[in-house]
């Protein structure tokens, strides 16, 4: 696959599977849409994908987890993060490097839900710089990929202060650990395959049951919970809570805007929007630098063969169904559903080519942000 003389930021590069501990339990269709022959659900139901991040897990601050690792030939798994460091400008371009240095700017995740997650908020930028120290927030979109019942229940999300909601009362439902009163605060929104919802920094939300998506978002794992026991029992320490700010300034990080289910639909409920359709191909637009300037995701369907061109950036590619092969001036690649691939902004044009016309090859391309 790799040239004698081909420098590493010229040619794509297959990611390990990374799989991260996390407070809920899930995962099992996670595992099935990889390949896996026995899946099941379990305490890591997170794949974080094109990751320079350190999960932040209390308790496991010894362990060092989020890291992607590349799949290289001949040689011991690197993590992504020491490749760019290497070559900053070759695998970022020039651009990006200027602004963020050797930060991708971007996190993308798959996961899948067995239970409700925590109800939770993260930080805008704003809130990140001042009580974190961080350039970045946790501002955040999800595209759903499938989904299943649990208990009888559709996937579903929570999201958004209903109207009437204030701070002293979000305060008073945590101290009090009103769960129910927390739920019913939000709007309740049952999601299916092929919707994205764009989630900003501030914006109350939790995750529900039964939930299969990819996640693509600011590169932090910044994460207020106000539950402090999960659905299933699971105690959550009060570093999880707060994160480190503190029980009174995690409460800063919300934003205390409401908002009819209308509105909720209209504003933050994306339509896609189609870029170009041929007999070989069709190209969508789910979240567009429009909606978010901190990142961008496309749906790239290809029926023969499709030609993507980077421009002089990075990007991220998740195959989320179907089968082919990518190829490039030095070499090519076979890829199938669940693989994630890293190309570099050295990677000028790449030819991906799907390996059965009755099943279209489906590429997700996310994309880094352009602040």
């Amino acid at each position: 696959m790799q040239g004698v003389n081909e420098k590493l930021s010229s040619r794509p590069h297959k990611l390990a599977s990374n799989r991260v501990w996390r407070t809920y339990h899930g995962g099992k269709m996670l595992e099935a849409w990889q390949g896996g022959e026995q899946p099941t659900d379990n305490s890591m139901p997170e794949e974080w994908i094109a990751s320079v991040v350190r999960a932040r897990n209390v308790g496991r601050e010894h362990i060092v987890e989020g890291l992607s690792r590349v799949l290289t030939e001949g040689a011991e798994e690197v993590t992504l993060q020491d490749l760019i460091a290497a070559d900053p400008v070759g695998f970022l371009g020039r651009r990006h490097h200027e602004k963020y240095g050797s930060e991708t700017g971007v996190l993308v995740k798959a996961l899948d839900a067995a239970e409700r997650l925590t109800i939770q908020v993260h930080p805008d930028r704003v809130m990140a710089q001042e009580i974190f120290q961080s350039q970045f927030g946790k501002t955040e979109a999800w595209y759903i990929l499938g989904g299943r019942e649990i208990e009888g229940q559709p996937p579903y999300i929570l999201y958004g202060f209903k109207p009437g909601m204030t701070r002293d009362t979000w305060e008073k439902l945590f101290w009090d650990q009103d769960i129910e009163g927390m739920i019913q605060a939000l709007h309740k929104i049952e999601v299916q395959p092929g919707q994205v919802i764009l989630v900003e920094g501030g914006m109350p939300h939790a995750i529900g049951s039964g939930c299969f998506l990819i996640e693509i978002q600011e590169p932090t794992d910044y994460t207020i919970r106000i539950e402090r026991t999960t659905p299933t029992g699971r105690v959550i320490p009060d570093a999880m809570c707060h994160q480190g700010a503190g029980f009174d300034r995690m409460f800063d990080c919300f934003h205390y805007e409401t908002y009819s289910l209308d509105e909720i639909k209209s504003r933050y409920r994306l339509q896609p929007k189609l870029i170009q359709k041929t007999e070989s191909f069709e190209k969508y637009a789910l979240l567009s630098y429009e909606n978010t300037p901190y990142f961008g995701l496309e749906s790239i369907e290809i029926k023969k063969q499709y030609a993507l061109h980077q421009h002089g950036e990075f990007s991220v590619l998740v195959v989320a169904e179907g089968a082919g092969t990518l190829s490039w001036e030095n070499g090519r690649v076979r890829v199938t559903r669940g693989d994630q691939i890293f190309l570099p902004a050295g990677v000028d044009a790449l030819i991906c080519e799907s390996e059965h016309g009755d099943e279209p090859l489906h590429l997700l391309r996310c994309l880094p942000p352009r602040t």
